[in-house]
């Protein structure tokens, strides 16, 4: 069993459909412990002042992660790394230890200081949480800070196991820090009260942190200070990196005003924000994440190489097939919302009127994650060919329409007896306290439509418009998943006639049933239509299951 998992370690996955896949599935098994995760907080806790403490002591440390942190990405430094371990790898070990040195050195500076200043910072941030409350909350964002230090020295030996294209250890990492959570709901709250939930967040960055150490020290990458750091070197990193740390900082200034923006409604405001993020989240990890993470290293290469038409192809495919898996999903979450929110988090605590509120949330969320997952690709195609300049506009002119309408759309929320009916009628919420909060995913999710129109605008103003082919698999999978949304809708009317929906029995088999119902119609209508990426998938598994040695296909090296 142990040389079996080391054997997985060890695995080089090349092919861009093979390393998607195995992300993919990992993403999956992530995700079901972060829903199981968000379900025992639901349960114990509800949309309480209690989360909102926990979910608002992350966006002081998520900003130093973002604002220092992220300089050691592996976006920025595959490449670089990739062209020193082309040299030598007595190089790549250098180039390694010299941003250690610098950039850790950094991480740990700004941490103590922020650490000092943590009691200014909370009453500054959510002058809301006073008391008992603001005390936890200060204690609960400085314990946290531990959080960015391992996840940025992760995210460093990180870009070594994906050079190398060690992806099992990537994928696995994801789902060790959700285990460490898991861990803190279930046997440190229990010992320690609240605190203990900020202890499991750092066992689970310390479990993602370790993967990475182990295999990229078993490859002979290990970290170490270096008395004299190449100064040109880390001038290099931070030239890439700048850019790209700017532009996920002002994501993070976003996040921390729609997050203080709901500090400012009702209480659970910020949960219920959080656990619908959470949800919209899945398929966007799944999808969007799996193929951007799995075709990078392939886009680095083939444009340092200067083959730009392998670069468009691999570009091409991944778009394709993130928009023929994200279309299906994006429907059926929108028809199975309820279902979906009753079955994850409606237990114990977690009450009625949040349960809808979650819905509804995640159903505007919901609305962007195609484009979100398309973002995803189009940033790593400009990091790949250097150009950081386009990304950082962009997400910082997001970021900026995204706080500007989220305080616009509460503002006429508020006034607006015509924009809270229209609302509550559409999303099945008339009448629910706290329906405002309704605003804030709405103003994230035009945020990141703008993201990946303007994306998509600028790479097809340098590259020409090589992406026509992706609009017969929107037409197709729109048309397919839209029939799909309709059938799923009329299985819940009719099992809801005979199912009791006051249980999770009859809640899950009733959103069970109707999501099959609506995946095989999705598969048939395109099997009828003859679409080329159901009948890629379609060889795929029969030379998966049925024949030995080959995962797909038109497997590719990356």
């Amino acid at each position: 069993m142990v040389k079996r998992l080391l054997s997985l370690f060890s695995r080089e996955w090349n092919g861009l459909h093979e390393a998607a896949f195995l992300l993919g599935l990992f993403a999956i098994l992530s995700q079901i412990l972060a829903l199981f995760r968000d379900r025992l907080l639901a349960h114990l806790f509800g949309a309480s002042q209690t989360l909102d403490i926990y979910y608002a002591a992350f966006r002081i440390p998520d900003f130093v992660f973002a604002g220092i942190a992220s300089f050691m990405s592996a976006l920025v430094l595959i490449p670089i790394l990739t062209k020193k371990a082309g040299e030598s790898d007595e190089r790549a070990q250098k180039f390694l230890n010299d941003t250690f040195t610098v950039f850790f050195s950094l991480l740990i500076a700004v941490s103590i200081g922020v650490y000092i200043m943590a009691p200014t910072l909370v009453h500054a941030l959510f002058p809301g949480f006073t008391g008992d409350a603001y005390s936890e909350l200060v204690l609960m964002s400085r314990l946290l800070l531990l959080s960015p230090i391992l996840l940025g020295l992760s995210n460093l030996l990180g870009s070594v196991t994906q050079m190398l294209h060690k992806f099992f250890a990537f994928a696995l990492a994801p789902v060790l820090y959700n285990i460490g959570i898991i861990v803190g709901a279930y046997f440190f709250y229990p010992a320690f009260g609240l605190i203990g939930l900020a202890w499991g967040v750092v066992l689970g960055a310390f479990l993602h942190f370790f993967v990475h150490f182990f295999v990229s020290s078993r490859n002979g990458f290990t970290l170490s200070l270096s008395p004299v750091p190449s100064f040109l070197d880390i001038w290099e990193v931070v030239r890439v990196s700048l850019p790209r740390t700017i532009g996920l900082s002002a994501n993070q200034i976003a996040l921390f005003a729609l997050v203080a923006f709901a500090a400012k409604l009702q209480q659970g405001s910020i949960t219920v924000f959080n656990f619908a993020f959470n949800l919209q989240s899945v398929p966007l990890a799944v999808i969007g994440v799996s193929y951007a993470t799995a075709a990078f290293p392939g886009l680095s290469k083939h444009f340092a190489e200067e083959d730009i038409k392998k670069f468009l192809e691999k570009i091409l495919a991944a778009a394709r097939h993130i928009v023929f898996w994200s279309l299906p999903v994006l429907v059926l979450m929108i028809v199975l919302r309820a279902q979906i929110v009753r079955t994850i988090l409606g237990s114990g605590s977690f009450d009625w009127n949040a349960t809808k509120l979650t819905a509804a949330c995640l159903a505007i969320f919901t609305v962007s994650v195609v484009a979100q997952s398309i973002g995803l690709l189009f940033v790593r195609g400009f990091y790949a060919t250097g150009n950081n300049s386009i990304p950082l506009f962009v997400n910082v002119l997001s970021a900026v329409v995204i706080g500007v309408t989220g305080y616009s759309f509460l503002t006429i929320y508020t006034s607006s007896t015509f924009m809270q009916d229209f609302t509550g009628s559409l999303l099945r919420v008339e009448g629910l306290a706290g329906a405002s909060v309704l605003m804030l995913p709405l103003a994230y999710s035009v945020g990141m439509l703008l993201n990946t129109v303007l994306l998509i605008y600028f790479f097809r103003r340098r590259f020409g418009k090589f992406l026509s082919p992706v609009k017969d698999t929107l037409m197709h999978g729109s048309f397919s998943a839209l029939i799909a949304g309709l059938v799923a809708y009329e299985f819940l009317e009719i099992l809801g006639l005979y199912l009791s929906l006051d249980t999770f029995f009859g809640i899950f088999i009733q959103g069970l049933v109707a999501g099959v119902a609506g995946i095989l119609t999705w598969w048939l209508i395109l099997e009828l239509m003859g679409n080329e990426e159901i009948r890629d998938v379609r060889t795929a598994l029969k030379h998966k299951f049925w024949k030995s040695g080959v995962v797909i296909p038109d497997k590719e090296e990356i």
